[in-house]
């Protein structure tokens, strides 16, 4: 299924499945459904067999809607870096024996469509195509067995980075680098994990005003998705809802001659098979 969210002409917010002709709109059919996308995820095994029963009998939404955001409350955006073997000899820096994690404010996220922001304070923003994992269940110091089975889902991420904040400033500010609105572009839909049952060979590209920027494979991942879950869930907790920006293949800007950062007209596309294609807009703040 791919769960996607959305405003109505009227604005009101639902949330349905994109299907091969349009979406259909779940909650419009069924009110006592649950708003909250991250809510629904949470109690997903409670809602299926209802899910699944107006599936089988809605046709698709006549009205124009609005694809937002497919999480309505993000709670933990978590990211890897130098996760990738070719990006990670692109920068010249040695492969990790663990996975180098970060992270993202959730005032950051946006969907597709909406406009990235380059900061005023920031010149070289960057660009990063990359496979998100949305978690399902509740997780804590789980095996990667039990880590497999927690992630509900995939998505198309974008993991826009302000260098001169992230490598320039005293300290290297890698959170606030990352963290600016709008740095967290996420969407168009949730595809549950039963969609993309093996997710070591998914095509990933970035495209900014149609030039191809970044062309791999998840082949080239370095910490495959369970590693990245049991790995994180010895630290924290791990909710459903939650995010996992599991890093990008080489193409980067800044190791580009000469550098190549996002600019105000940009369109940035990040495209990942089988789960889809993330549009963005790029304007100056």
């Amino acid at each position: 299924m791919r769960l996607v969210r959305f405003a109505r002409p009227d604005e009101s917010i639902g949330w349905g499945l994109q299907v091969q002709y349009g979406i259909q709109d779940l909650t419009l059919a069924d009110p006592t459904l649950p708003l909250s996308t991250v809510e629904l995820i949470s109690k997903w095994k409670t809602y299926l067999p209802r899910i699944q029963s107006l599936a089988k009998k809605l046709g698709t939404s006549e009205q124009p809607l609005r694809i937002l955001c497919p999480l309505d409350t993000p709670r933990k955006i978590l990211c890897i870096g130098l996760n990738y073997r070719d990006h990670a000899i692109e920068t010249k820096a040695p492969i990790p024996d663990e996975p180098i994690v970060f992270c993202k404010m959730p005032t950051a996220m946006i969907g597709p469509d909406s406009p990235i922001v380059l900061p005023p304070v920031s010149h070289e923003v960057d660009f990063e195509a990359e496979l998100v994992l949305v978690i399902g269940h509740t997780m804590k110091s789980v095996t990667e067995a039990d880590a497999t089975a927690g992630i509900f889902g995939y998505s198309v991420g974008h993991d826009v980075s302000a260098r001169d904040w992230q490598k320039g400033k005293p300290g290297k500010q890698w959170f606030l680098g990352k963290s600016f609105d709008t740095f967290a572009p996420l969407g168009p839909s949730i595809v549950t994990a039963d969609e993309v049952p093996d997710t070591s060979c998914l095509r990933i590209q970035c495209r900014i005003n149609g030039e191809t920027m970044q062309d791999s494979t998840t082949r080239e991942l370095i910490f495959h998705p369970a590693q990245l879950v049991a790995y994180i869930s010895q630290v924290m907790t791990l909710d459903p809802g939650d995010v996992i920006y599991t890093g990008t293949p080489p193409g980067v800007g800044m190791a580009r001659t000469p550098p190549r950062f996002l600019r105000d007209g940009d369109v940035v596309e990040i495209e990942i098979e089988s789960v889809g294609v993330l549009s963005n807009p790029v304007v100056q703040g």
